[in-house]
């Protein structure tokens, strides 16, 4: 896996993730002013998966954070299943604890996503907390739980 920044050459096909039907219920779609503002934000990574192409995107968040606690705002995959994001995730998880430097890495997850859930559960990330009604997903037209996650370096390092 190769994590490359993004550019505005991008935005379209990071779009096109977040407003698929698969992911809509899931993760927000921001427009091109947004998504450049992450772009000039050293405290943010706006990046894509490159492998043959654009495969999938990631956004990091807080970066500067004193305390190393990183989050993991956003992902996509273009095409999931067969083990992809395993690795797509995986790969997110190491760059944040080396490129990153991360002391901690947490990430959201609606109550309703339980593939997701199962994936992050398998790879280290403990359940911290439930805010229950908590997210509007416009396209389930109602509000969902948010589960919280959350990973050390000393329990990604242990799994290593």
């Amino acid at each position: 896996m190769t994590l490359r920044a993004a550019t505005p050459a991008d935005f379209a096909f990071i779009r096109r993730l977040a407003g698929d039907p698969a992911n809509a219920p899931y993760i927000t779609d921001e427009d091109e002013t947004a998504l450049q503002a992450y772009l000039g934000n050293p405290d943010t990574a706006l990046l894509i998966w490159q492998a043959e192409g654009a495969q999938g995107y990631a956004l990091f968040c807080g970066l500067g954070d004193k305390a190393g606690s990183v989050e993991l705002r956003r992902l996509a995959l273009d095409q999931p299943g067969g083990g992809r994001g395993r690795a797509f995730v995986g790969g997110l998880i190491g760059h944040a604890f080396t490129a990153f430097a991360a002391q901690r890495l947490w990430l959201d997850a609606s109550g309703e996503n339980l593939r997701a859930q199962h994936l992050y559960e398998s790879l280290g990330f403990r359940l911290e907390g439930r805010l229950r009604r908590h997210w509007w997903r416009p396209a389930l037209g109602r509000p969902v739980d948010l589960m919280l996650y959350g990973l050390l370096r000393e329990e990604w390092a242990g799994g290593q």
